[in-house]
Formats: C-alpha cells, structure tokens, sequence
C-alpha cells in the first residue's frame, strides 16, 4: 500500500529522494549533468508529492507553474528497490489532479533520452511528444511531452 503526501520542498523527505535522483542523473548523463541541473533547484517548490510504502519514503515528484494554466512535471524519482510498482505513475495522477485543482489544464515535461523507463511511463500515462520547449530547444538528450488534464468540477 502506497500513501502519497501533499507537501513542498521544504520536506526533508523529498530533499533526500532528490539527493537519489541526482547522483541517478549525474551518472546517466555524464557531461551534460550540470546543463540540467540548473533548471532543477528544488528551493521554493509549492506542490510536492511523496510516496510512502510502510511509513518510507520510496518516490517522489513535484510540479511548478510554467505558464498561465500549464504545469511543468518535474523531480520525479522512485528508489530503485521500489520500481515496477506503478509509484511513479500513482504520483504523477497526483500531481495531475493537484494541477487541476489549481485551474490548470495541462502538464508539460522534460526527461532525457537516458532514461527509457521514465519515458515508458510517461508514455502509459497519456503524455505525448511535443517539440522541445523553452531552454531544452536543440538540446539532443531532450524529449519534452504534455498532457492534457481535465478540471473535475
């Protein structure tokens, strides 16, 4: 059984996971790793979520405003022992239904070619492909999807 929490990046649960995620990241993309990591600070994100499995934190995931109405996916990480249990993806509709709460009506997000089982799971989850947007434009490692979401009234 999974629990999620709603917090922000000041948890030190999720500090901790980012910690994971980026020494995964560093070793994935080598080189390019410092390209990325300015545009992943963690300081002063709003909406975290967390996943729980018998009170440990196992995964996480977060979303910050990109433009009026569009959520941007970002930090999003489950601990190697705890993958194949769709936890990402139990995050990710988390974060979904958070944004739409918020009024916004889509998510986008950048992952890297380096990271096949993230791109499969987002494919699972109804994201699509999009041209690379913002500072990932021309960026080879870079694939960029969105979502729509609906608004539950």
């Amino acid at each position: 059984m999974v629990d999620l929490l709603r917090s922000n990046s000041y948890n030190s649960d999720f500090i901790e996971l980012v910690k994971h995620l980026d020494i995964d990241l560093a070793q994935r993309d080598g080189k390019e790793h410092s390209f990325y990591a300015q545009f992943n600070k963690i300081d002063a994100i709003k909406y975290v979520v967390i996943a729980y499995e018998n009170g440990q934190p196992v995964g996480c995931g977060a979303i910050k405003e990109f433009a009026p109405g569009i959520m941007e996916v970002k930090r999003m990480y489950t601990l190697p022992e705890h993958r194949g249990k769709q936890i990402a993806s139990q995050v990710l509709s988390e974060l979904e239904r958070w944004a739409a709460e918020l009024s916004c009506t889509k998510c986008v997000l950048e992952t890297g070619k380096k990271q096949p089982e993230a791109i499969r799971m987002y494919e699972r989850n109804g994201y699509k492909r999009i041209p690379n947007y913002g500072q990932y434009v021309g960026v080879e490692n870079s694939i960029c999807f969105e979502k729509n979401i609906i608004q539950r009234v």
